[in-house]
């Protein structure tokens, strides 16, 4: 097992698409101490890593062509859903683990207060709290401003 002071750990073969490289101790630079590094390429994933501060997200760069999209989150906003964890169990009993997603819906709904509509990701669930007790009450009470930045 190769071990690289920055914390990589990298053990067998590799596959990245549709090839497999073998990694061995020859194939890694020898770095002894972290204070000596000015940086460490990742060959498996294009990242490189700066060591003089790796507590910062400004050590961290990214090349252009896999640069990181903002993910939607699995939460209602309104009623704090999220995801439960639950075992799927086989016939002969054997159980793994899965997520069972909160129900989100994108909907558009008229917000009276601000005379607008407005477009939010909400649970089915929050969709009829909204509307037995309307939208600016709900957003009142989860903490959420609707007005447009």
């Amino acid at each position: 097992m190769a071990t690289i002071t920055a914390g990589i750990s990298l053990r067998g073969p590799v596959v990245s698409g549709n090839r497999t490289f073998a990694v061995t101790k020859r194939a890694l630079p020898k770095l002894k101490l972290s204070s000596e590094l000015s940086f460490l390429t990742s060959q498996l994933s294009g990242i490189k890593i700066s060591s003089t501060n790796l507590s910062s997200p400004a050590s961290l760069s990214v090349p252009f062509k896999t640069a990181l999209q903002p993910v939607a989150r699995r939460i209602c906003p309104f009623t704090g859903k999220k995801s439960n964890r639950a075992n799927k169990v086989s016939h002969s009993n054997h159980k793994t683990k899965k997520l069972q997603f909160v129900n989100l819906q994108y909907k558009r709904i008229w917000w009276e207060e601000g005379k607008r509509f407005v477009k939010l990701r909400l649970s089915t669930k929050a969709i009829k709290t909204i509307e037995k007790n309307g939208l600016g009450a709900v957003a009142k009470k989860a903490g959420i401003d609707l007005s447009k930045k």
